[in-house]
C-alpha cells in the first residue's frame, strides 16, 4: 500500500524524469490497411451494456492521436481516432477518446500532468477511462506492479489501485459485456441512473461521507454532488498524500 501511494504521488509531482521518445507524425499512426475500429464496432454491436459513441471531430481526432502516439490499428488508437469518447451504462463509465462537446476531456490532454509531464514522455501510468463515482481505470506502465500494460482500477471505496488482470482490449470488452452491477456493488446507489442525468461526462460525484470512510459505508445515506473530475482527482490525491505522510511518521 505504502509503495503504491508514494509511487502515485511521485508520478504526479513529476519528481521522476521519464525518457522522451521521438514523436511520430500523425500520418504514420493512421492505419488504413488493418484498422482497429471495425473490431470495436463489432464489439459495440454485441454489447450487453448500453454503449453510446460520441461523434468525432476530424481535426481533434488527429491532434489526440498524435499526442497519444498509438496507431489506429490498435483498439486504443481506433477509439481515439474514431470517437469523441464512449459512454457506457448511461454514462457511468466514460472511455476517453478525442473529445466532444459532451465530454471535453481527451485521452492525451487529461493525462498530461498526471502520469507524464510532456507529450512524448514515457508515461508511468495512463488513465484511459473513469466513472461517475470518481473511480479511474489506468494502464500500468510500471507504477503499480510488474504486469505492465494491464489495467488497474483506482477504487473510490478503498483509495487503492487494484489490478483487474486485463489489458486495454480486455477492459473495453468488459465495459461492453461485463456484469457492471456486480463490479460496482457497494459503490452505486439505487437512484444513480436518475442522478447521473444531472451531470456532464466531465464531472464525477463527490460523495460524502467518502466511500472509503467508516461513516460512508452505506452509500445510500451519503450526499452526492457533481464536481469537476479534475477537482475530485486532486482531492483524492491530497487524501493519499496525507495517508502516506501519516504512514511515514
Amino acid at each position: 500500500m505504502k509503495k503504491v501511494l508514494s509511487t502515485f504521488i511521485l508520478c504526479f509531482t513529476m519528481l521522476t524524469a521519464f525518457a522522451q521518445t521521438r514523436m511520430r507524425p500523425v500520418e504514420q499512426l493512421i492505419n488504413t490497411a488493418d484498422p482497429g475500429w471495425p473490431v470495436v464496432r463489432q464489439w459495440i454491436d454485441s454489447a450487453k451494456n448500453k454503449v453510446e459513441v460520441l461523434p468525432v471531430d476530424a481535426a481533434k481526432a488527429k491532434d489526440a492521436l498524435y499526442k497519444t502516439q498509438v496507431t489506429t490499428r490498435s483498439i486504443m488508437g481506433a477509439i481515439v481516432y474514431s470517437t469523441g469518447g464512449i459512454l457506457v451504462d448511461e454514462g457511468w463509465i466514460r472511455i476517453f477518446g478525442s473529445g466532444n462537446a459532451r465530454m471535453q476531456r481527451t485521452l492525451p490532454d487529461w493525462n498530461k500532468g498526471k502520469g507524464f509531464k510532456e507529450f512524448g514522455d514515457r508515461p508511468a501510468f495512463f488513465i484511459v477511462a473513469d466513472d461517475a463515482a470518481g473511480g479511474l481505470f489506468a494502464v500500468n506502465y510500471g507504477s503499480f506492479g510488474k504486469d505492465v500494460e494491464n489495467i488497474y482500477y483506482f477504487s473510490p471505496d478503498s483509495l487503492q489501485w487494484e489490478a483487474l488482470g486485463k489489458n486495454y482490449e480486455d477492459f473495453i470488452w468488459f465495459c461492453f459485456t461485463g456484469d457492471l452491477e456486480k463490479f460496482y456493488s457497494g459503490i452505486r446507489w439505487k437512484s444513480w441512473r436518475k442522478d447521473i442525468k444531472s451531470m456532464t461526462a466531465d464531472e464525477v460525484f463527490n460523495i460524502y461521507p467518502p466511500l472509503w470512510s467508516v461513516e460512508g459505508r452505506d452509500v445510500e445515506k451519503s450526499d452526492k454532488k457533481p464536481v469537476p473530475a479534475d477537482e475530485e482527482y486532486l482531492f483524492n490525491l491530497s487524501i493519499l498524500k496525507q495517508a502516506a505522510d501519516k504512514h511515514d511518521h
